[in-house]
C-alpha cells in the first residue's frame, strides 16, 4: 500500500501523480499539494467551455432585453402615433382625436359645416381617409371656401362621406383584400360611390371615380370607433 493512503482507499484507481481517476476526469486527493492542484487538460477544457457557455448566455440575455425593449417602444409608437403634432389616443373617437391635429384643421371645419360631427362620434366602426390641410390647399383656388358655405352643404357632405367607409380597415386588411382581388380592392363608401385601392412597394394608393389618386401617408391611426388613414389628396366622387 502506498504511503499516506489509508486501507479504505486501496481499491480506488490512482494515477502516477497521487490523483484519483474518476472516469476521464482526474481529481487531486490532497488540496494542499501544489502539484496535485494543477488542473489537467480536461479540467482546463471544461473550465473554458463553462466560461464560454456563461458568456453566450449573458450575450443572449442582453440581446433579448434589447429586442423586447425595441418591441415595447414600437408598440407604444403604434398605440399612440403622432398626427399633426398631437398624440392620437385609441381610447378617443375620430372627432376627439382629429380636432387636436394641426394638419387637419380644414377637415375638421368641413366636418362641422356638413353636420357630420355626431355621426363620426358614433360607435361606428368607421374608416376615415383623412386629407391633410395641404391636400385641401391643392384644390383649385376658392374651392374650400365655396364648399364651406351653407348653400353648398349637400355637396360638401357628398365629398366628405366619400372619404368614409363602414368598418375598421387597417392596412393589413386592405392588403388582404387587394390580394383577394388580384391586385386591387374596391371599397364602397358611405356616400355610395366606390374607391379603388392598390398597393405598390408597400404604399397604398386610392383612386377615386374621377381618376384622381391619394396615397396613405400615415396608416392605422386607431380610434375607439374605427381607424384613420391619413391621405395626401382629396378624393372626388363622380
Amino acid at each position: 500500500m502506498r504511503a499516506g493512503i489509508s486501507p479504505a482507499w486501496k481499491s480506488f484507481p490512482f494515477n502516477s501523480k497521487n490523483r484519483l481517476n474518476e472516469g476521464s476526469r482526474v481529481l487531486p486527493l490532497n488540496p494542499a499539494c501544489y502539484s496535485c492542484r494543477t488542473p489537467s487538460a480536461d479540467q482546463l477544457l471544461n473550465i473554458r467551455l463553462e466560461r464560454e457557455h456563461k458568456m453566450k448566455k449573458s450575450i443572449l440575455a442582453v440581446l433579448l432585453a434589447l429586442t423586447f425593449g425595441f418591441t415595447a417602444v414600437g408598440a407604444f409608437a403604434q398605440k399612440d402615433p403622432m398626427v399633426g403634432g398631437a398624440a392620437m389616443y385609441p381610447s378617443k373617437n375620430i372627432i376627439q382625436n382629429a380636432v387636436n391635429s394641426k394638419d387637419h384643421t380644414t377637415l375638421v371645419a368641413a366636418v362641422k359645416a356638413a353636420g357630420l360631427v355626431g355621426t363620426l362620434e358614433g360607435p361606428g366602426p368607421f374608416t376615415v381617409f383623412a386629407p391633410t390641410n395641404e391636400a385641401f390647399a391643392a384644390l383649385p383656388a376658392g374651392t374650400v371656401d365655396t364648399l364651406l358655405k351653407p348653400e353648398n352643404k349637400a355637396t360638401l357632405t357628398k365629398i366628405l362621406t366619400y372619404h368614409v367607409v363602414a368598418g375598421k380597415l387597417t392596412t393589413q386588411k386592405l392588403k388582404k383584400m387587394i390580394k383577394q382581388g388580384n391586385g386591387k380592392a374596391e371599397l364602397k363608401t358611405v356616400e355610395g360611390g366606390a374607391l379603388t385601392v392598390t398597393m405598390q412597394d408597400g404604399k397604398f394608393t386610392l383612386t377615386d371615380e374621377k381618376g384622381g389618386t391619394a396615397t396613405i401617408t400615415i396608416p392605422n391611426v386607431i380610434q375607439s370607433n374605427g381607424v384613420i388613414q391619413v391621405v395626401d389628396a382629396v378624393l372626388m366622387p363622380s
